[in-house]
């Protein structure tokens, strides 16, 4: 991420890392997410290796950005790292992949749901939205909040999404 270790740690900002929260380049939530993940890397030590871009929420859904081939790491552990992440922020958690292709990151945001289809609709407007079938599931997760999702989608990627299940 953009802030250094020692700020992190410490807890007091040095100005450098101050100037990036006050020009909104860093929020407050990145901060508070960083800070989690950091003091969660003495019982978990892959977290040491994972490149914490940004957090986005919408409603109780906390997608987490992390670099290129990070989102295992941060699935590992039995899941363990998700389940801790989602007990101290109350929040479903994400975790997306930093400059994926369009497909991997929809995967990354609706998994474990299957994606059957994905196609592009053009609009009058010349605007897209992206279609994305799921595979509906016996007793899907009360988490699963398509509503959040797609404001997810939205913020982190700029696409809007049309969201459908088929059996």
């Amino acid at each position: 991420m953009g802030l250094c270790s020692f700020c992190l740690k410490s807890g007091i900002l040095c100005q450098k890392c101050l100037a990036k929260v006050k020009s909104g380049e860093i929020s407050e939530l990145d901060l508070k997410i960083a800070r989690l993940l950091l003091s969660l890397e003495e019982k978990y030590p892959p977290l040491q290796n994972v490149y914490f871009h940004k957090a986005i929420e919408a409603d109780r859904t906390l997608a987490i950005v992390v670099g290129s081939g990070d989102v295992p790491r941060l699935l590992g552990f039995g899941g363990k790292i998700i389940r801790a992440l989602g007990d101290e922020t109350g929040k479903s958690i994400r975790v997306l992949e930093y400059g994926a292709d369009d497909r991997k990151f929809l995967e990354d945001l609706f998994a474990p749901v299957s994606i059957m289809a994905i196609n592009t609709i053009w609009l009058p407007d010349g605007s897209t939205e992206t279609r994305v079938i799921l595979r509906r599931r016996r007793g899907m997760h009360s988490s699963f909040d398509v509503k959040a999702l797609k404001e997810i989608a939205s913020k982190v990627r700029n696409i809007t999404l049309r969201v459908e299940f088929a059996d």
